[in-house]
This record gives C-alpha cells, structure tokens and sequence, in this order.
C-alpha cells in the first residue's frame, strides 16, 4: 500500500470534545492522519460546527431517513468510500455503527470509552451512567479506554488505557471531569499508536 496520510471519519453526537483534542493533535503533527468527513446522527451538534469552521464536510445521516436499516446501512459505507476513508474514529457517537461498515472496516473503527473496560460497558452504559455506576460499585479507580469496535458494544480489541482515582466526595459529575481530561490526553496517543503500528506494517 502507497504511503500516504490516513483518511479519517469522525462520528459524533454532540460537542465532540475528543474530536477537538483529535484534531489539535492532528494539527500540531503529533499524528500523521488527516479528518476529512464529520458524520453525525444530528444536524446540528458542536462537533459538527466545529467540522465546519474547519473546513471538514459534514453528514447528517440517520436510520429514519431510509426506509429500512439495509439501505441505510448501504447509504453510511458509500459515503465513506466516496470520501476514500481509511480510519473510522467514533467521538461520543451515541449510535451503533452498522454490520455491513463494521465488516467494511474490521480493525480500522476505533473508539474511547469512559471507564476501564471490560468493566462498565456495554449496551446503555455511556456518560454519566458509567461514572454512576462506578460510584456505586465503589471502585477506587477509572479512566478510559480506547479500543477497536466489532458488532457487540465495547467488545472489541483494547488499544490502550489509562487510569484516574476516584476520589472521597466524588460525584458522577466531578468523576466525569477528571475522565475527559484523561480522554483527551489518551485517545491522540492511542491513535497515534494505532496508525504508526499499521503504516509499519504496510512496509514489511
């Protein structure tokens, strides 16, 4: 395979605070890859607007716009293929990404968690539900999680971790806090990690 930079999609939902870490990281060389599509299930949320001011083109697509899940699912992988994406980067992207794209792109979808997974994850634990349930557990620590996403929520391959304590006082609030700046500092170092294994690989 050619060398070139990675094409990246990002997939959000709202402010898409790790998107902007992505993004500055990307910008200030840190990784070699390039965002060239925003894809959200919303038509307006801040991670799109954010794409916009920067020049990133923007797709609102949902399931209900489609008459069945197969057409759908069709519609997501032929605008990805368009746009010649290499990488599929979810940024609280509060929807499962279909089979057909996730059979398309095995091993290159990648996402980030809040929480140290396998602990606290799968289908309805994302935001403040997590660090909730954390709290209630008792756990003494968090964090988050990157990890490559397959069919099943939060099953796929983990990439890379990183903890934070949880503190006596802490509410789901203050605990979320400590986890997203952890976010931010995490996911460009996975990512970069990620696409500097692949591009060695594509040498040998």
């Amino acid at each position: 395979m050619p060398d070139h930079k990675s094409r990246l999609a990002v997939f959000c939902s709202g402010t898409g605070s790790n998107f902007k870490a992505l993004h500055r990281a990307i910008t200030e060389k840190q990784i070699d890859a390039e965002f060239v599509l925003c894809i959200s299930n919303r038509s307006q949320c801040g991670a799109s607007v954010y794409a916009q001011i920067h020049g990133i083109p923007v797709l609102h697509i949902r399931e209900n716009q489609f008459p069945d899940h197969e057409s759908f699912s069709a519609a997501m992988l032929s605008a990805l293929k368009e746009h010649g994406i290499d990488y599929l980067i979810l940024a609280g992207y509060l929807r499962k990404i279909p089979d057909l794209v996730v059979d398309a792109y095995r091993d290159r979808i990648v996402n980030i968690h809040p929480a140290l997974l396998p602990k606290f994850g799968g289908e309805g634990m994302y935001g403040m539900r997590v660090h909730t349930a954390v709290l209630a557990a008792g756990d003494t620590e968090s964090g988050a999680t990157v990890h490559l996403v397959d069919e099943v929520y939060d099953r796929g391959r983990i990439l890379m971790q990183q903890s934070v304590p949880v503190l006596p006082g802490d509410t789901p609030e203050t605990l979320a806090a400590r986890v997203l700046a952890c976010e931010h500092e995490l996911y460009p170092r996975a990512l970069e990690k990620l696409l500097g294994e692949r591009k060695a690989g594509y040498g040998r």
